[in-house]
Formats: structure tokens, sequence, C-alpha cells
């Protein structure tokens, strides 16, 4: 469902997304697409977001993507490392440039003559707490058994953007520079307190007078609010089952090291977090460190 703005509420937006996927804030995203590609456009009207709001397929949709010029950008933000990522990038972008082609009255998909198309660039802003080099790059074919000569490749270029990382790419996009200082205000306080709420308040107390996020996020602080506490708790809960779980295992010599208590007590948070939006199938089932079909049946989803 849309707003009268026609930016979508139907899911629980992450704060990246709901700052540089907003179709009231191209110029950010502008500015992060020149940051991320050394470009200089200026004008926040040649971007046609192509975001799929609605995607159900496999109950996945990505952050932000977005048409420029000969470029169709996918970004996404990930708090935990997930090498898994050029998977869900080659099923996103299939999505996309299907619609691409369907909705382009000047793509010819049966013509004989080549036809011209955007190229893809998928890029993802780690933010999480596990020191990782400021660039990584993930391939596709990292997941093939060794000696196998895949006829496609997608390569995701990971991006560090915890504050004090990738300086010149902060200095080139100063609203990826007020987001990262405000996570990491978050966190900070965070870690000194235990109070999520009270840390995200604090931190919105610490913005300063000429912050350029400050008017978008002051104007939605009940929803920013919750969608950092939504991150955060939601990261702190799963990081401290799967360390109770290595924890048993280690002490009673089993390789899940879950009780069936613990499993059950996860699968409903899951599932809870899959019918709201805030997870996909695919990454609640990698959280409880199943397949998809093994979470399907153990959720009682699939018979």
């Amino acid at each position: 469902m849309a707003d009268g703005k026609g930016y979508n509420r139907q899911y629980r937006d992450r704060l990246f997304k709901f700052i540089f996927g907003n179709p009231d804030n191209k110029e950010w995203t502008l500015s992060l697409y020149n940051a991320v590609n050394g470009s200089h456009y200026t004008n926040p009207d040649d971007i046609r977001l192509t975001t799929l709001e609605d995607a159900v397929y496999m109950n996945m949709k990505n952050d932000v993507s977005f048409l420029i010029a000969d470029t169709m950008s996918f970004y996404e933000q990930q708090s935990t490392l997930n090498p898994n990522m050029p998977m869900r990038f080659l099923i996103y972008a299939g999505m996309a440039y299907s619609r691409y082609v369907e909705e382009n009255r000047n793509y010819h998909k049966y013509s004989s003559k080549q036809q011209k198309a955007p190229a893809p660039k998928c890029v993802c802003f780690y933010n999480g707490t596990a020191e990782k080099a400021d660039r990584i790059y993930l391939r596709l074919s990292d997941a093939f058994e060794p000696g196998a000569e895949p006829d496609i490749e997608v390569t995701v270029t990971m991006l560090n953007v915890n504050f004090g990382h990738n300086q010149m790419l902060m200095e080139a996009c100063r609203p990826l520079r007020e987001y990262a200082w405000f996570v990491e205000k978050i966190r900070t306080y965070r870690n000194e307190t235990g109070l999520l709420e009270e840390a995200v308040d604090r931190a919105f107390a610490d913005l300063p007078e000429d912050s350029m996020l400050l008017p978008f996020l002051t104007a939605n602080r009940a929803e920013v609010k919750r969608m950092c506490i939504t991150e955060y708790d939601e990261e702190r809960t799963f990081a401290e089952q799967r360390e109770e779980g290595r924890a048993e295992g280690r002490a009673e010599g089993r390789a899940e090291g879950r009780t069936e208590g613990k499993v059950e007590g996860m699968l409903h948070v899951l599932i809870g977090l899959i019918k709201d939006g805030t997870l996909s199938l695919a990454d609640a089932a990698r959280r409880a460190d199943m397949s998809i079909d093994e979470f399907q049946r153990k959720a009682g989803l699939k018979n």
C-alpha cells in the first residue's frame, strides 16, 4: 500500500532504504550514486526508481534499485556479512530486468538486432560490527564447486560504510556520512547502556543543527525510531540465539546445539518477521541455519 506520495508502506523498511530509496529524497540517491561511481550528475530527476516494492517472488525484495543513463543500480544495506549476496542480486536483477523489458516499448526482445540494455551495478553497503576491509568483491562463482565453468557471473561490490571507513566515499556523499554517523551513535550508546530505545533518543539529540538529514529524520522520528529498534533488536536477538546454540552444542557435543524448545521459539519469531515483511523466507531460513525447504517444514509452512 502506498501513501499519498507513492511511497510504499506495506513492508517495514530499513533506515538505509528509507533515506536513499525514497522518491522524495532523489537528490540523496543521486549523491550516493555519484560517490560510488565517480560521476557528476546534477539533476535528481534523471533517476528513475525501479525498486520492486511489491515483489513477492521467494518473499524477496531489495533495498533500492534505480535507473540512470545507461546503468541500473541495485543497492543493499547489510548489518551482517552475507557471502550469498551475489545469488540474491541475481534473482532480484532478473525480476527487475524482466519488468524493464516488458515496460520498455523500445526494447524488442524478439528482434534480430542487438537490443541495448542498461548495465547492472550491484553494491552492498555493509555496516555490521565485524571488522572488514573498505571494499570487498563477492562473486557468484565462489558458490560453485571447484572446477566448474559457469556461464553466468555476478560480482557484488561490498563497501564498508561504518563511520571511519571509506573516507573518500563519505566525503563525496554527505547523506551517507551522516547516516553512518547516526548508526555509529546508536551503536555506541547501546553498548554503553544496553538500552536500545534510549540509545536512539540520544543519537537524535546529538544530531547537529546543520545536519542535512536532520529535518527528514525529525519529521519522521517515530518511524525512524521504530526502524532502528527493529533492526538492532532483531540482529541482537539472532546473534544471541546463535551464540547460545553454539555454546550448548559444545557442551553437549552436538553439531547443532539447539534444544527443541529453542528451535520452536526461534521459528516463532522468524515466522512473525516474515509475516510483517521484515524478513524474506530465504533470510529467515538462513538465520535459522536451515535450507528453505527444511525451514518451511519445521515452521509448519509446508506439509
